[in-house]
């Protein structure tokens, strides 16, 4: 927030009336003190707000795989990787570089989360345990995956709102299979990245590597 000091001060001597000087400065400094204490209760109510959204994401309920219910509370504190997944699209082969970011990063507290999604031209159609045994199966994926779900329309799934609804940090539609949204250990959304983008390329891993090494607030 931007005090122009110098533009106050003199506004204030042109109203202050002969005489009345000492008026005039406790006026200004008066005026200095409410603007900065607004400032801080905004940083203060940001800070909040922020805080409140990541924990809020922790706590949406889901399903994994299995069709057991659970949430993203188990991984508080890592860095998480949340793609939308799918079988039978030209991105499928990102499942291996997805595979090969948990092998490297795993033990430093980076967890990959598969969200399998039929919404694009129908290229996720099978059942959970088709989808798990395909990805187990073709690329050996050993992070977790998640029941089906939407990720945009009318039966969006509260996860993606809260990822891409016009609150979130990176508003819009998840624009195709593979896209990804990187979640620091606070729970901060820190990056998003479109689906064409690679598991393996540079503006994820030096993502990646730099959100690994902050500790979680």
């Amino acid at each position: 927030m931007f005090i122009d000091h110098k533009r106050e001060i003199s506004t204030t001597k042109r109203t202050a009336r002969p005489g009345g000087g000492f008026d005039a400065l406790v006026m200004i400094h008066d005026n200095i003190f409410v603007k900065y204490i607004l400032y801080v209760i905004c940083l203060g109510l940001c800070a909040f707000v922020t805080s409140g959204q990541a924990a809020a994401l922790f706590d949406i309920p889901l399903k994994d795989i299995g069709g057991q219910e659970t949430t993203l509370k188990a991984y508080q504190g890592k860095v998480l990787l949340v793609v939308n997944v799918a079988s039978q699209c030209g991105l499928t082969p990102q499942y291996e570089g997805l595979e090969a970011l948990n092998q490297k990063y795993a033990n430093q507290g980076l967890v990959i989360l598969g969200f399998p999604c039929n919404d694009f031209a129908g290229q996720e159609p099978g059942t959970n345990e088709e989808i798990k045994q395909f990805c187990t199966a073709k690329f050996h994926v050993t992070f977790p995956l998640f029941d089906k779900l939407h990720v945009k329309g009318p039966n969006q799934h509260p996860l993606y709102a809260a990822l891409t609804g016009k609150d979130a940090k990176f508003p819009g539609d998840v624009k195709w299979n593979f896209g990804k949204f990187l979640i620091g250990r606070d729970g901060a959304v820190l990056r998003r990245f479109e689906p064409p983008v690679k598991p393996e390329a540079e503006e994820i891993t030096t993502v990646i590597e730099a959100a690994l090494k902050s500790a979680a607030k």
